[in-house]
């Protein structure tokens, strides 16, 4: 009976309810909810020190943040000192050695990092007292010795010789030195020759001058309480010596006079990464910030217009995206980007400031606005389920001069953004007539085709900078081949320079072992070949197999990550083709086509045609083979694969390259090859 009565309540709830209700209009969104962030206790040492604690104890851990907020120092000659002092705080102290350090850290189940400007750390609250002592000792006690500085000198050299090709880093690295110059601190870059005239004593020096506490924040959050982290902090952060940072001037920058291409030859790139940018005079505490946001957001946020359009649409990419910074000390960038397929670079720079200008000069949608307001304010809730976020929220109100409610009413700010403030933030900040679009790509593959691009009725301007964002020449793709060269004696002339057709076929078989690293990991390769068209190739990752392909002359199989399939026909054309120590004495049978020369790392190299699928390039001068590019399909999608042979030594007679640097899309890694053995005891038994 009880429930019988429970429902006929429900029914006569929902007849009142729908009588009362006029489907025909749109019920009136509610309110914003008001966040309810708890406001942090805080305290000042007297060396300027604030500190900030947020007690939440919900779970037994503490995060605890350090950010010394310092206007951008412009490092000059000695471009990498910032980095290298980064790299040595944290290894110890001077009250205890580094090993020491990292065990006792790695026992509690802490972490504990540092940056040029910053510290960071989290453990259970039961170690807080303990990993709070060993963040201090090390920020203000650091043990800056030599041997540890030159371990990360070399490492940082070792990783800027390793991007040398890489297109991506070298296209973030144009377009900020681009828009801001190289004499201003967010576009000044590291190099090779700066980092080798920084010394111990310049790290030490930055640290005295700049890791100091005038502008710092310490923020504590956590299961801990207010007076137990009063009394650890001015125990351990007292010591810390009071100081202000030196202040220097550096030139403003300014935007583009006029919309242009600003173009970065890249012969290994196989595709080009296309930035368009102009500068934004925005700080967090505008009254017009979160309409720029929202705009931004529309544009390219995570499925915006520019996704929706390039990929979704045009399939010319795996995604575009845009992003709009902010910044109290100096200009900020809004940058929409795309990583896209050589054969569709002019279009999508099209297409980018097809939408860049539509959503300068027409109103959004209502769809689009309530849709952008709902998928942000879903982002925003559900990160204040990170303590972390709260020690964000905390700081920012700190350093950006916000009002302190600004998170508590934030929801409420989104919400009661309209249609036309989010096209008047799109008017100011996003630039059509002012925009610098920087394509780092093939040259002979897209330049032709980005000098033909027009915007609203106007040739776009070509200019030309180098890897290093110096003004260049046009590249000259012209290098005429001679009409007495054909592909034979190119391939001739290769086999001569490695060490002759008599010695190359004296070699059975040679087994290659190299390494590489790729995100901070160890690829090893191992490559084994045959003259009875034998091959065995093997990667592994951090010591586990990734790749494996087996071919013993008739039949053969791949591993990739744990899945054997046996090769199907065309793939046993294929690997059968590359299985000969040297297959270049075989394309001398095939009459490859020469399609002509093009320039390779500054030089002349003539460019063959192996198949539809793959083309090999050898020097003008040397002979030697320089790059090889493979064009493959997986999963529908279209890649290309660009390999360069470099560093050729000498083994029994015979030129091998030591250096094997591969990019497949945003990828790039090179592997160093450690030893060759030719002529080694191989049995069918090795491609079983």
């Amino acid at each position: 009976m009880k429930k019988s009565l429970t429902l006929l309540f429900i029914t006569l709830i929902t007849i009142g309810l729908n009588a009362q209700i006029d489907r025909s209009q749109m019920p009136q969104p509610g309110p914003a909810p008001e966040i309810n962030l708890q406001d942090p206790q805080r305290f000042e040492l007297q060396n300027g020190l604030e500190v900030l604690v947020v007690e939440n104890h919900k779970l037994p851990r503490v995060s605890i943040q350090l950010r010394i907020d310092n206007p951008p120092v412009l490092e000059g000659d000695n471009a990498g000192v910032s980095s290298l002092m980064a790299s040595l705080l944290g290894k110890g102290s001077k009250n205890i050695p580094k090993d020491e350090f990292n065990e006792e850290v790695d026992f509690l189940g802490a972490r504990i990092n540092f940056g040029s400007q910053s510290a960071f750390a989290t453990s259970l609250s039961k170690y807080f007292p303990r990993i709070l002592e060993l963040m201090a000792d090390a920020a203000i006690n650091p043990n800056f010795t030599h041997d540890e500085f030159e371990k990360e000198k070399q490492k940082l050299l070792t990783n800027l010789k390793a991007g040398e090709k890489n297109v991506p880093a070298i296209a973030r690295r144009v377009s900020l030195a681009l828009a801001f110059t190289t004499k201003h601190p967010y576009g000044e870059f590291i190099t090779a020759e700066s980092v080798n005239k920084v010394s111990l004593t310049d790290v030490i020096q930055f640290y005295e001058n700049y890791f100091v506490p005038a502008h710092a924040y310490l923020v504590v959050v956590g299961d801990i309480n207010f007076e137990q982290v009063k009394e650890l902090v001015e125990e351990e952060f007292t010591p810390w010596t009071k100081a202000a940072p030196l202040s220097f001037q550096f030139s403003r920058p300014s935007d583009a006079l006029y919309t242009q291409i600003n173009f970065i030859d890249m012969p290994n790139a196989v595709q080009s990464e296309i930035t368009v940018e102009n500068l934004v005079d925005l700080k967090k505490n505008d009254p017009d910030y979160l309409s720029a946001v929202i705009a931004n957001e529309i544009l390219g946020g995570g499925d915006g217009r520019l996704f929706l359009n390039l990929r979704e649409d045009k399939g010319y990419t795996y995604g575009s995206y845009s992003q709009i910074g902010y910044d109290k000390y100096a200009p900020s960038r809004f940058r929409a980007t795309a990583s896209v397929r050589n054969a569709v670079t002019d279009s999508s720079v099209v297409e980018i400031l097809k939408e860049i200008d539509k959503i300068n000069s027409a109103p959004i949608s209502e769809e689009e606005l309530k849709n952008t307001k709902a998928k942000y304010t879903g982002r925003f809730v559900m990160a204040l389920e990170d303590p972390a976020t709260i020690a964000e929220y905390a700081l920012d109100i700190e350093t950006e001069n916000l009002p302190k409610d600004f998170y508590k009413t934030y929801l409420e700010k989104i919400n009661a953004i309209t249609i036309e403030d989010v096209q008047k933030a799109a008017k100011k900040y996003l630039k059509p007539s002012n925009l610098r679009i920087v394509v780092a790509g093939k040259g002979s593959e897209v330049l032709e085709n980005l000098e033909k691009i027009t915007f609203k009725g106007k040739a776009l301007p070509v200019s030309y900078y180098d890897t290093f964002a110096r003004s260049v020449k046009k590249p000259d793709y012209s290098a005429e081949v001679p009409a007495d060269v054909n592909s034979n004696d190119i391939l001739n002339k290769y086999i001569d320079a490695i060490g002759g057709k008599e010695k190359l076929n004296e070699v059975n078989n040679f087994t290659l072992l190299a390494e590489a690293e790729l995100q901070g990991m160890k690829l090893n390769l191992e490559m084994k070949k045959t003259s009875k068209n034998q091959f065995f190739q093997e990667v592994k990752v951090a010591g586990n197999s990734m790749s494996l392909q087996v071919y013993d002359g008739e039949k053969g199989y791949m591993v990739i990550q744990g899945q054997k399939k046996e090769m199907g026909d065309d793939e046993l054309i294929k690997v059968k083709e590359e299985a000969t120590p040297f297959p270049e004495i075989e394309y001398l049978q095939k009459n490859l086509e020469l399609e002509g020369a093009e320039p390779i790392d500054g030089k002349t190299a003539y460019k063959l045609k192996v198949s539809d699928e793959k083309w090999l390039y050898f020097d003008k001068e040397s002979g030697l083979k320089v790059q090889e590019v493979n064009i493959s399909d997986m999963g529908g999608q279209t890649v290309t694969s660009t390999i360069n042979y470099n560093d050729y030594q000498e083994v029994n007679g015979v030129l091998f390259p030591f250096s094997i640097s591969q990019t497949v899309g945003p990828q790039s890694f090179e592997f160093k090859v450690s030893e060759i053995k030719v002529n080694e005891d191989l049995t069918d038994a090795d491609f079983e």
